[in-house]
């Protein structure tokens, strides 16, 4: 019989769920233990990522959830990367993701999912780590999920001075049409940055 390295399914769970995070509770109830269980392991984790200089990783607490997060002395190196030329353009999947928000904002991850028809969590991230969106507060209600809207960063990519300089949308907002809109925006400057 297997020993079950729970540290490590703890740490796939925390990947898994990015920047949403999770609670003791939410991991207690995946991998079927009590929740003293669950913050023990965490205790143990934390503790190894904060004692081993090998490791870039640490695990935080925010809001009552836990999350991965990199350790700030490698900020260096992670802003040349998202500096670097070969991680300049934007995919599809986050054009999309871009144009919602910067239309809708405030926006939650949810309600970008139902507009787009797909999981949206890796657009997110990458816009996020472009600094061309960023959390902007909390919805109201159960859960109170993140609000994602543009930053100065994104006008400067776009060129546009402020936010209303976008193309404006018809009274009668039709999702397919106000894509089809974004989509015609977003393409433009992006042939334009690839050019």
């Amino acid at each position: 019989m297997s020993i079950v390295n729970w540290s490590g399914i703890v740490e796939s769970l925390l990947f898994a769920a990015g920047d949403e995070g999770l609670t003791t509770k939410q991991i207690a109830e995946a991998i079927e233990v009590e929740e003293y269980e669950v913050e023990e392991i965490i205790h143990n984790l934390r503790e190894e990522y904060e004692t081993s200089d090998s490791r870039g990783i640490k695990i935080v607490q925010l809001a009552g959830t836990y999350q991965l997060a990199t350790k700030k002395e490698n900020s260096n190196y992670l802003k040349k990367l998202v500096d670097s030329p070969n991680t300049s353009t934007l995919s599809q999947a986050a054009l999309e993701t871009l144009a919602i928000i910067a239309y809708k904002q405030p926006i939650t991850r949810v309600e970008i999912e139902e507009i787009r028809g797909v999981k949206s969590e890796r657009p997110i991230q990458t816009l996020v780590a472009k600094v061309l969106i960023k959390e902007v507060g909390r919805a109201e209600g159960s859960g109170r999920a993140y609000l994602y809207g543009t930053t100065k960063e994104f006008l400067d990519y776009f060129g546009l001075r402020n936010i209303k300089e976008l193309p404006p949308l018809p009274e009668k907002l039709e999702e397919e049409y106000v894509q089809e809109e974004a989509d015609l925006f977003f393409d433009h400057f992006k042939e334009s940055l690839d050019s």
